[in-house]
């Protein structure tokens, strides 16, 4: 309903409103957003949030779903509770991390893959999974990139390959250029 009532396309909850995506937030009432609702319900009693929807509802996603994944940006809380979604169907299929944290401080943030493993977060028997040691901020937005140049090399290769224009993966005559001018030599 957020995205609903926002209606305006700069917002992620727009979008995922308009095309029936939930938004989870496990962690609703912490910082600014929990205390503008405490404000709101000092003014206006009545408003009930609850928390227990959307863990069920996270839950069962999880364990409906015939293949699961986990992009995980940073760590923490909702690293915490994708993993432990995907727990209840015993694991994920497979995982990214990326984030700066470490292990040897014991934090959720700084658990390997290898750890969710263990714990039953990811398959073990055929779970892709990495963990990216960087700044999300920085290294995200290059995946993403590098995902698009992929998609349209791919695309671009499978037009070439599928058309018959010279130059552009017709029958070759040997000098490359695709255009019945070489002798079959390289000439």
């Amino acid at each position: 309903r957020l995205g609903r009532e926002i209606d305006h396309p700069d917002s992620i909850c727009y979008w995922a409103q308009r095309n029936e995506i939930p938004v989870f937030c496990p962690a609703l009432t912490d910082g600014s957003l929990g205390d503008m609702m405490f404000f709101h319900s000092v003014r206006n009693p009545g408003l009930q949030i609850d928390i227990l929807a959307d863990l069920r509802a996270i839950n069962h996603a999880a364990i409906r779903a015939k293949c699961t994944g986990a992009l995980v940006l940073g760590g923490g809380l909702v690293k915490h509770h994708i993993c432990n979604a995907n727990l209840m169907r015993n694991g994920a299929d497979f995982a990214l991390y990326v984030n700066t944290a470490h292990e040897f401080d014991g934090s959720d943030a700084g658990a390997s893959t290898d750890e969710a493993v263990s714990w039953g977060k990811l398959r073990a028997e055929r779970a892709n999974h990495v963990k990216i040691c960087a700044d999300a901020s920085l290294v995200f937005p290059l995946l993403v990139a590098e995902t698009f140049v992929r998609h349209k090399c791919a695309t671009a290769a499978a037009a070439a390959a599928n058309s018959s224009e010279p130059g552009y993966g017709g029958k070759s005559d040997g000098d490359g250029n695709g255009d019945g001018s070489g002798d079959g030599n390289g000439n």
